[in-house]
């Protein structure tokens, strides 16, 4: 799907046709031959679409000619989108391609970063200052991080209270999905702080004398380390809770055991009894008024000897 936007004055219309200082937001489903098509009439590599629709791309930035291309890699909740990875969340690439007059973004998903920059960024930025346009979504993307990563804190905070009352592996499972993430994300937030550097040394986006932009990108640096570093953090923070958690877990299966072993052993005392007298032999009491009752006594008693026993062993 492609949507083509132009703001006039302040309002954001859809058009039809490319035109200068123009926006162009390629999401899915894709029609490859339309892509392809497009990609001729603007000048565009069309390796740069196909490579912004790979789902594994890494963040990265080239020029061509006059076409520039960005990659970063931005947070999404999976929630569906990917069956086979279990991560609660997982990180996505988004291309930027510059030509002369035009902006590009292409998504292999539909990004809530792009939906929340079609609503809200255009307000007060135009797409003919590509810049600033640029440095924007590189702000929301920073930001759409720290966000998914303060929801991850909560998650493990959750997690960590249910484990207390716990003992089923449904809530480790659920940790490992949150690691997971959490180890995309300290590889994509690392990458995509290496590129920001990159453009940032190499002034590949002609920021020049814009000192209000060379100062928003400089913010956005320190919040992509923040980011990076608060990933760090918490990876090791859940990592080393799982491992707690699994001893703890496993320690408590232990006193299981050891409760159900010493419940077995003080019911093996009566069976045991009860079994020799079963036999067709002479036996003590067997012609007392009262065996029965004197055989249930010492049944008891000696069953009673092993419960205060394993007290003592605290098994009980």
């Amino acid at each position: 799907m492609i949507k083509i936007y132009k703001k006039t004055g302040d309002e954001l219309h859809v058009i039809q046709e490319p035109e200068n200082d123009c926006w162009i937001n390629i999401a899915p489903p894709f029609n490859m031959e339309q892509l392809e098509t497009m990609a001729n009439q603007l000048s565009v590599p069309f390796s740069y679409i196909v490579d912004c629709i790979d789902q594994y791309e890494r963040s990265r930035y080239e020029k061509q000619e006059d076409a520039k291309l960005i990659v970063i890699n931005t947070p999404i909740l999976n929630e569906g989108f990917d069956m086979e990875d279990e991560a609660t969340y997982i990180t996505i690439p988004v291309g930027i391609i510059l030509i002369p007059n035009i902006i590009l973004t292409v998504c292999s998903v539909n990004n809530p970063m792009i939906e929340w920059f079609e609503k809200n960024i255009l307000k007060n930025v135009k797409p003919d200052n590509k810049s600033m346009f640029v440095i924007k979504i590189f702000e929301r993307n920073v930001y759409y991080f720290l966000h998914y990563l303060r929801e991850i804190n909560k998650r493990i905070s959750q997690i960590e209270k249910e484990l207390n009352y716990s003992s089923k592996n449904q809530e480790l499972n659920k940790l490992l999905h949150l690691q997971k993430a959490l180890i995309y994300f300290v590889n994509d937030i690392r990458a995509n702080e290496m590129v920001l550097m990159k453009i940032q040394r190499t002034d590949f986006l002609n920021l020049g004398d814009d000192n209000d932009a060379k100062e928003l990108f400089q913010d956005i640096l320190i919040d992509n380390s923040q980011a990076l570093e608060m990933a760090n953090v918490y990876s090791n923070i859940l990592g080393n809770m799982m491992g707690a958690f699994a001893s703890i877990i496993s320690n408590n299966l232990g006193h299981v055991v050891n409760r159900l072993t010493a419940v077995t052993i003080a019911l093996m005392v009566p069976t045991l009894i009860a079994g020799v007298y079963g036999m067709n032999v002479d036996l003590p009491f067997q012609h007392h008024p009262h065996a029965f009752t004197i055989v249930c006594i010492i049944s008891m008693l000696f069953t009673i000897l092993f419960v205060v026993y394993f007290r003592k062993k605290r098994w009980l």
